[in-house]
């Protein structure tokens, strides 16, 4: 296990509970050449942290979110298949990941599993059909390891003291770059980083709230 990750490197932030972050790795082949560390994380811990709900917290936003997702499969020609129920509980192919500091084909497959198959992976025995498939058999005895966990919470920690707040997130350049939709951006960024410099991006990016802090 590491003790934490380093921030001066390429880093790819990811929860198996969305399906955007299996849309962007499946683009794979479009990212900017830089080689990502691939780091698991808990969505909703981020979410406790930084006060948000999550999206399929709100009744109209979930049915969005899910067409939305499966018409963005479709628009990029990406196998998809929504599992039978979601949310999921994630965090036992994220300890798994953890575990084995899996690198993109061992991700991959997991995503794959979940979103390509319509898998739910939190059942014992989904669970352990994944890890056979994914050649680790003792997955299941693996993850009860204590400081696999604690990596995970060291891996979430890391990434909010680095202000990530959603999966998918690629933290390139010491910038953050949220989403599926992202992409983009992010392959500009890489080959024109200092548009980040520039004068009315600096500005937005400082801009006060023109709201009260409170109201009474």
């Amino acid at each position: 296990m590491n003790a934490g990750n380093d921030a001066t490197q390429p880093l790819w932030f990811y929860d198996f509970v969305s399906p955007f972050t299996y849309l962007l790795l499946e683009q794979h082949e479009k990212w900017p050449g830089f080689d990502f560390t691939f780091t698991p994380v808990v969505l909703n811990d981020l979410y406790r942290h930084w006060g948000q709900s999550p999206a399929y917290s709100v009744p109209a936003k979930r049915t969005f979110l899910y067409r939305h997702a499966l018409f963005r499969a479709e628009q990029l020609g990406i196998p998809f298949k929504m599992p039978p129920a979601h949310p999921f509980e994630s965090i036992k192919p994220l300890l798994l990941a953890t575990a084995v500091q899996g690198d993109i084909q061992f991700v991959r497959e997991i995503f794959r599993f979940i979103w390509r198959e319509g898998r739910d992976p939190s059942s014992d025995a989904a669970f352990a059909e994944l890890c056979e498939r994914v050649g680790q058999p003792d997955g299941p005895e693996l993850i009860k390891n204590a400081e696999v966990d604690a990596q995970l919470q060291r891996n979430t920690a890391d990434a909010i003291k680095l202000g990530v707040y959603g999966v998918p997130t690629f933290y390139l350049n010491k910038q953050l770059f949220w989403g599926e939709d992202a992409l983009p951006m992010v392959l500009y960024c890489a080959r024109t980083p200092n548009w980040l410099d520039s004068k009315e991006v600096k500005r937005i990016s400082n801009l006060p709230s023109g709201l009260a802090k409170s109201r009474t």
